[in-house]
């Protein structure tokens, strides 16, 4: 004679079996971003991952990929909704700041607007460029100076990801 939770146990590990063959499942709206994440030569690159939300008028997408060589690191993120719209506004403002120690400074790189912070002490910084009024592409490091993180973020299409932030 069966116990009920054999049964029960039985019956789950048969549904899981046969669902997923039966239903599709809907790509998420953050899986055109991920092959935009790409290797970087020289860099051991994290798998990508992302998120989609929704929720009452409110929806974001993320795209994420950290990469590591050494003692450096580089985070790369695609971000679309409301979130980007508030990180963009220092572009918007046209924000300018230099210090001893470092700049936040607004610019125009491949024809699009891009705020470019830097910390010389800690050898850090962020690269924000904007892709729509509400999508944006964020690339941080840490570990290495300023010339060479602009030209690792300039190893991603960001025309690719502006093109994708636009599809619906």
């Amino acid at each position: 004679m069966f116990k009920p939770r054999t049964t029960m146990s039985v019956i789950a590990l048969a549904f899981a079996m046969i669902l997923p063959i039966g239903l599709a499942r809907a790509d998420q709206p953050f899986q055109r971003f991920l092959p935009l994440l790409v290797d970087l030569g020289g860099w051991q690159g994290q798998k990508a991952d992302g998120m989609s939300m929704q929720m009452s008028g409110t929806s974001m997408t993320t795209a994420t990929r950290d990469y590591e060589r050494g003692g450096a690191k580089v985070h790369a993120i695609v971000m679309v909704g409301q979130s980007a719209e508030g990180a963009l506004a220092p572009i918007q403002s046209g924000m300018n700041l230099q210090t001893p120690d470092g700049h936040m400074v607004t610019t125009t790189l491949r024809g699009m607007p891009a705020l470019k912070a830097y910390n010389s002490k800690d050898k850090s910084g962020s690269l924000i460029v904007a892709l729509d009024k509400n999508a944006m592409f964020n690339f941080t490091y840490e570990g290495m100076a300023e010339a060479e993180a602009l030209a690792l973020a300039d190893k991603f299409d960001w025309k690719a990801m502006q093109a994708a932030a636009q599809q619906k």
